[in-house]
């Protein structure tokens, strides 16, 4: 087993948020991607834009640009981020009866935007969920995950074809 440097705890064990103040600045970018599948009703609904609710992705879309602004607020010892860039984008997937939603993140400064992304995301697809629960309660979200970063220390990362098996 590999020794770890999880870098939110202080020597006696207490959770400290990370000091950010001594790195570079650096151009950051990061991608996250999930899934949400759902019965074929639901995705007939969403595929030709009938959902009571109203337009689902691009409200989904909304929600995941909005979340991003907020990560600091939800995740404990995230720093606040003057994001340059936020994107959500949705591809149907007619043989899974699934959405994809990919967030793309980007920022100049001294940390890494790899959990906005994935705030992101999470939110896009879990507003989908709530749009669409009156026609399929058993939607499942899943395969949420860092697809690509770059910038900073650890340089850039890309996600190994399918992930951890």
């Amino acid at each position: 087993m590999s020794e770890t440097n999880l870098t939110h705890f202080d020597a006696a064990g207490n959770a400290v948020m990370v000091d950010v103040s001594e790195k570079p600045v650096t151009a950051r970018q990061a991608v996250a991607r999930g899934i949400i599948t759902m019965n074929a009703e639901a995705f007939d609904a969403v595929e030709r834009g009938t959902v009571k609710k109203g337009d689902v992705l691009g409200v989904a879309r909304i929600a995941g640009i909005m979340a991003t602004k907020r990560t600091s607020e939800l995740i404990p010892l995230c720093h606040p981020l003057p994001l340059t860039k936020v994107s959500v984008d949705f591809t149907l997937l007619p043989e899974r009866q699934a959405v994809e939603a990919v967030c793309t993140v980007k920022t100049t400064g001294v940390t890494g935007v790899e959990m906005e992304a994935l705030t992101g995301v999470s939110t896009a697809l879990l507003t989908i969920y709530d749009m669409c629960k009156a026609v399929d309660k058993g939607m499942e979200l899943g395969e949420i995950g860092l697809v690509e970063k770059t910038g900073g220390k650890s340089g850039h990362y890309v996600r190994a074809e399918g992930g951890y098996v």
